[in-house]
């Protein structure tokens, strides 16, 4: 697809004084105002969010393959705020990868860990942080990001999630012989959990953005800001 500036060049090279040439370069110009007042519109809505949120950082919550770092990068970028995934942090912190430390360590160790590199990130600032699919189970985690968050869950089918965990191979609670099983009973587990999150927001095959979208108009809806500057 061309961009106005890639149309209005060709318009110029051609017969501009003709009637069509200058309907074509007014039609164009009608497009780049409308442009340039959506981007104005939605500058608009992300720093009423943003001002609405405060101190308080977004905290993605979800199981495996749900889409939080994807997702979470994304928003970070829309919103125009740090992301940090508490994944990549633990690794970083443990000096060796998620398979190995339960490996190594086990889960119980991981999970004490992932409790302190939470903390840790949330105490740094407002942020877009995407958690680990069993961090949220912590009553203590829960907690902090309730006093210094807004959580949002994205939720997502079965299904959904086991044709994504398929393609990656470094999940350590599904190293098992009924990887499907397992998910199916963490899903059990978890979801009614993850069901006292702020936000619900639901994971589906749909580009990212959209999903983002989604999350942006639940905030506006949650701080009723729908309509605020009209």
């Amino acid at each position: 697809m061309r961009s106005v500036l890639e149309e209005a060049s060709e318009i110029l090279s051609g017969p501009i004084g003709s009637p069509k040439g200058r309907r074509r370069l007014a039609g164009l110009r009608r497009v780049e105002v409308s442009a340039v007042a959506e981007t104005r519109s939605d500058t608009g809505e992300i720093e009423r969010l943003r001002a609405a949120l405060g101190e308080r950082s977004l905290v993605l919550v979800g199981m495996m393959g749900a889409g939080k770092s994807s997702v979470g990068r994304r928003l970070a970028m829309k919103l125009q705020m740090p992301f940090a995934d508490a994944d990549v942090e633990i690794e970083k912190a443990a000096g060796m990868t998620i398979p190995e430390i339960f490996a190594s360590r086990g889960e119980s160790d991981f999970r004490d860990g992932e409790r302190r590199v939470i903390a840790r990130l949330l105490a740094e600032g407002p942020k877009v942080l995407a958690t680990g699919g069993g961090a949220y189970m912590s009553a203590e985690t829960r907690e902090r990001v309730g006093r210094m968050g807004l959580s949002v869950w994205l939720k997502a089918d079965a299904d959904v999630l086991m044709r994504r965990v398929r393609k990656r191979s470094n999940r350590p609670l599904l190293k098992n012989p009924d990887p499907e099983g397992t998910l199916r009973r963490l899903i059990d587990e978890r979801y009614p959990v993850y069901a006292h999150s702020d936000i619900t927001v639901l994971s589906r095959d749909v580009p990212h953005d959209v999903v983002v979208g989604e999350i942006i108009d639940a905030l506006a809806q949650r701080f009723s800001l729908d309509g605020a500057a009209e």
